[in-house]
């Protein structure tokens, strides 16, 4: 009797341990699941703020109307020359420099200021948009 009673108590104590490892095992689990929760979380939240900048950048960009776009896809650059486009940009008062037909770095500076103070890329190449703008000075 005494070996059945000692064998049950073995058995008993046996699967308490294996139910201890399991708790313990799954209570690892779920801390290291919520540890992984947290962080995505954090990165969420980081994510969220750095939209809100980029919106917040984007609202103070100057962006062409819909009008200024569809005039400058209707402009012909095909027919601009260097000389014209020194002497706009002269009109205008971006240029000082001599009316010479050759883009050098005077020139493209005064594109690049022109761009600048209208709202474009400043990348000192007189492309359809550039050239809408600048058309104006021309005359």
């Amino acid at each position: 009797m005494f070996p059945k009673i000692l064998l049950t108590a073995i058995i008993i104590f046996a699967l308490a341990g294996c139910a201890t490892t399991n708790k313990t095992a799954a209570g690892s689990e779920a801390e290291e699941l919520q540890s992984k929760v947290s962080d995505l979380e954090k990165q969420l939240q980081s994510k969220d703020e750095e939209i809100r900048d980029l919106e917040e950048r984007l609202s103070k960009m100057k962006v062409p109307e819909s009008e200024e776009i569809v005039n400058a896809q209707e402009v012909d650059i095909s027919k601009v020359t260097p000389k014209s486009i020194q002497t706009t940009l002269k009109n205008a008062g971006f240029y000082s420099g001599a009316i010479d037909g050759k883009i050098g770095r005077k020139t493209k500076e005064a594109i690049k200021e022109f761009q600048k103070a209208n709202g474009l890329k400043p990348d000192g190449i007189v492309g359809r948009q550039t050239w809408a703008k600048l058309q104006k000075y021309s005359e």
